[in-house]
């Protein structure tokens, strides 16, 4: 949803560069809500056994997307002007409700890296080592996508469409991110 508060931001200010100055701190608060949730899996993998964090992933990407599938509230404590340390707290607020760093948790209890050391040390447990590393990276690559993807959005929405698209041919994103995160649980029960 970064791209639409990246248009809006363009269009408020009537400038492309306004455009590209907001994907620094909606990306930046992807990155910390998605390093965050990583993280604390990481961690958690230490202690826990593998198909135990699975499940408890699972099951909130379920109840996630299926509460937001019921839910259709946005905050409206919102501003009209914001500024970068704004904009990064609400894009980590989003991302963190949106379970963002959820949906990349499923490829690290999958990876090969994990499996493999587990299987060396004999235990069912995500390494310590190997985890926050991969992670991060995961994290990583992931930003690096969002922002991407998000700027791609932004710039021909903002370019070429203007708000006429937006008025004609709406798309409840908020749907289509839940559907998503319900296939997420799914799948990730069935890794």
């Amino acid at each position: 949803m970064g791209w639409l508060f990246a248009v809006a931001l363009g269009m408020q200010e009537q400038s492309g560069r306004a455009v590209a100055r907001s994907l620094v701190p909606i990306a930046a608060g992807h990155a910390l809500a998605v390093g965050s949730v990583v993280l604390i899996a990481a961690f958690l993998g230490v202690t826990l056994p593998l198909m135990v964090i699975r499940y408890f992933v699972a099951a909130i990407l379920l109840g996630l997307g299926f509460y937001c599938l019921m839910q259709h509230q946005h905050p409206r404590w919102v501003r009209r002007q914001v500024g970068f340390r704004d904009l990064t707290v609400w894009s980590f607020l989003m991302a963190s409700a949106h379970g963002a760093g959820l949906m990349v948790v499923p490829l690290l209890l999958g990876s090969n890296t994990a499996e493999a050391q587990s299987r060396m040390a004999g235990h069912n447990h995500i390494s310590s080592t190997a985890s926050p590393l991969a992670g991060m990276l995961a994290t990583g690559v992931h930003t690096i996508s969002y922002l991407a993807v998000t700027g791609l959005v932004a710039w021909v929405v903002y370019r070429k469409f203007g708000l006429a698209l937006l008025r004609k041919a709406w798309v409840n994103f908020d749907v289509v991110w839940a559907a998503a995160l319900v296939v997420t649980g799914l799948v990730t029960l069935l890794i």
